[in-house]
């Protein structure tokens, strides 16, 4: 619909706007620690060749570790640190979006039930049906659908209203199972990631002949559990939030059918009593 595509969109750009400049003020705050740790462990004494050596190595595992915040960590995930990052923006859009949609007052307006039974107990049928059908929700297309088998009998809206709320139902949930989508390729790439990483750890490995000192597999092993913790971060949030938003689906689906009944109550009874 037009109106959850202009709010997915800018929920979109609100996201993306947001990590950037998390990312920005992280990347300069990183960049701030490492200038002051290089600065206050520079040596205050003149050693020999060999101990010089060795301070320079220390020195540079030393900021290594002290710059590995959120940011390195971004940056180790290498490309598929980056397609988990995209994930992980698309899957905190589509919460933001179901959380915005899949509500009470906007698959059933409150408004909209009122002005329905009024209408319906003034007998203007007519004029209920063009108001769902102007209506953009779920309540208005299952009253439109049942209102439209009037002519039919009872047991023909009754059908009808079913058939209309199962597609609202399937149409629904097709748009939350995105995030369990996103819930499972997540961790699929991590591993893919931890592939790769071990696949570089024991490539450096076997270029050293099986000399290679432990900093020569650290960078490779690094990668693989980055890889593995982004992957895990994105799938179990996203996971939970489809959960989450299955019930929600269910619980006012259920809500739905049985406002519907109420709401179209005036006109069973006269069917019903037509019938008789």
């Amino acid at each position: 619909m037009p109106q959850s595509f202009r709010r997915f969109c800018v929920v979109a750009v609100f996201c993306t706007a947001f990590f950037f400049a998390a990312w920005v003020s992280t990347a300069w705050i990183v960049a701030q620690d490492a200038t002051e740790q290089t600065a206050a462990d520079a040596p205050a004494s003149t050693v020999t060749q060999a101990e010089s050596a060795d301070a320079r190595e220390s020195e540079q595992v030393t900021a290594k570790t002290k710059s590995s915040g959120f940011l390195a960590m971004l940056q180790a995930g290498g490309l598929i640190g980056y397609l988990i990052i995209l994930l992980s923006l698309v899957a905190v859009t589509l919460m933001i979006e179901h959380a915005l949609s899949i509500r009470h007052k906007i698959l059933m307006p409150p408004v909209l039930i009122a002005e329905i039974q009024q209408t319906l107990s003034q007998g203007q049928l007519g004029v209920a049906l063009q108001k769902c059908q102007e209506n953009n929700s779920v309540l208005a297309d299952v009253l439109a659908a049942g209102m439209s088998e009037y002519e039919l009998g009872w047991p023909a809206m009754e059908k009808a209203t079913e058939e209309a709320l199962a597609e609202e139902a399937s149409r629904l949930y097709r748009k939350i199972e995105y995030l369990n989508v996103i819930g499972n390729i997540a961790p699929m790439l991590g591993l893919l990631g931890t592939v790769v990483g071990m696949v570089f750890a024991f490539q450096n490995l076997a270029d050293s002949e099986g000399y290679a000192r432990a900093g020569d597999l650290a960078e490779g092993i690094y990668l693989a559990l980055v890889t593995t913790v982004q992957g895990l971060v994105v799938a179990i949030p996203s996971l939970a939030a489809y959960s989450i938003f299955s019930n929600r689906v269910a619980f006012l689906m259920a809500e739905t059918i049985f406002v519907a009944e109420q709401v179209l109550s005036p006109i069973k009874r006269s069917l019903l009593k037509r019938k008789v």
